[in-house]
């Protein structure tokens, strides 16, 4: 990991609501959220890193 994140107890709380509707659309099987959340951030990850890729070539 290259970035720790700290959350306040707001950010906190929101971000447990979000991750409580998260498991709810799963049927409450936490570990399928977590893996459809993996695959989601790994999509995520590789278009940031082509939006990188382009910067990096037009400097």
């Amino acid at each position: 990991m290259d970035h720790i994140v700290t959350l306040d107890s707001r950010q906190a709380a929101a971000l447990q609501a979000i991750a409580d509707k998260f498991i709810a659309q799963h049927k409450g099987d936490a570990v399928k959220a977590l893996k459809e959340m993996i695959v989601l951030n790994g999509h995520l990850q590789e278009r940031l890193d082509a939006m990188e890729g382009a910067r990096r070539a037009t400097r």
